[in-house]
């Protein structure tokens, strides 16, 4: 797949679309270095700005991880675990706050997930650890 510079789609969508697919291919591994902004800038035929924001746009997907001086990575995937819940619990998604994220250590763009039993315990998990299952 290429870059339409025709299409209506935004460029920087159109480059976050295609990492999106080579990661979720595994063609760039858990772990693997994107390449770089001036690679994938003279690759695709874009200026530095749209490949930030395609960056950007997955890191907010919670596919990459960026840290200063750094090359951006591919996201480990976490391993899940089964989480049993009781008859009656009900179970909210949203968006963490930067302390919640911070202790669950958990990326950028990944919800968590609230499971409130029905003596009204609540228990937060990162969503992408997780598999929910109903007793």
């Amino acid at each position: 797949m290429s870059i339409d510079h025709r299409s209506h789609t935004p460029l920087y969508m159109q480059l976050a679309d295609l990492l999106r697919d080579r990661i979720e291919s595994d063609e760039l591994p858990s772990g693997a270095p994107l390449p770089s902004e001036a690679r994938l800038s003279q690759e695709y035929g874009l200026g530095r700005v749209a490949v930030r924001k395609a960056i950007s746009v997955l890191r907010s997907e919670g596919l990459v991880t960026s840290s200063r001086g750094q090359p951006t990575r591919v996201r480990p995937r976490p391993k899940q675990r089964l989480v049993e819940i009781l008859p009656g619990s009900t179970i909210s998604a949203r968006t963490p706050n930067s302390n919640e994220r911070r202790q669950m250590d958990t990326a950028e763009g990944v919800p968590i997930l609230e499971v409130r039993s029905p003596d009204g315990t609540v228990q937060t998990f990162p969503a992408d650890e997780v598999a929910l299952s109903c007793l």
